[in-house]
């Protein structure tokens, strides 16, 4: 019996490391955006909107989500009628981006590893307050300092500043509402 218990020990530890590179190797890389990207909450072409954006794969869809702004992106992993077997999130790293017109096609970072600055003056491209990713945390004290706003982790975006409104006073989408993230008053940048 005991030498039973060794073993097991043992090959225990083994058996998770093999499952955790399996679930590893699951994970989707990041897509280049494209013409064809069309925005999950807006039915508009993502490239056509300045401001971050992002995409998400889940296991039960076939393709990734794209987003017009990364605030949807957020909102998408919070509302209880969306797929929870998310395997990647990916926002655009506005550090690394030429501008913010034109935030790139494929500077992405895994969302959950990105910091965001949040109540800044800065709205996203469907008008709304935004959720702006970065990388690196000086970038992100710099566009900060430029911009106000204070800088968060994924998990620590408010949820209520993630499903509410713009605030223009549209009616803020909620766990119960059929309305969209961001889908209040638009204001251009």
């Amino acid at each position: 019996m005991r030498r039973r218990t060794l073993l097991l020990a043992l090959l225990l530890p083994l058996a998770l490391v093999g499952c955790n590179d399996k679930q590893a190797a699951n994970i989707p890389p990041p897509h280049r955006m494209t013409a064809e990207d069309i925005g999950h909450y807006c039915g508009m072409n993502v490239l056509e909107h300045p401001g971050p954006k992002g995409h998400i794969f889940a296991a039960s869809l076939i393709q990734p989500v794209w987003f017009s702004s990364v605030r949807d992106a957020i909102a998408f992993t919070m509302l209880p009628d969306e797929p929870k077997d998310i395997l990647a999130i990916y926002v655009s790293d506005m550090g690394k981006a030429p501008d913010w017109d034109k935030p790139s096609a494929d500077n992405w970072i895994e969302a959950r590893k990105a910091l965001f600055v949040i109540e800044s003056r800065v709205k996203s491209g469907m008008g709304g307050d935004e959720a702006v990713p970065f990388s690196d945390r000086a970038a992100a004290e710099r566009f900060a300092s430029e911009n106000g706003g204070r800088i968060v982790g994924f998990d620590e975006v408010p949820r209520d500043y993630v499903l509410a409104s713009a605030n223009a006073g549209g009616a803020a989408p909620d766990e119960a509402s059929e309305g969209a993230p961001g889908d209040g008053a638009r204001r251009t940048p």
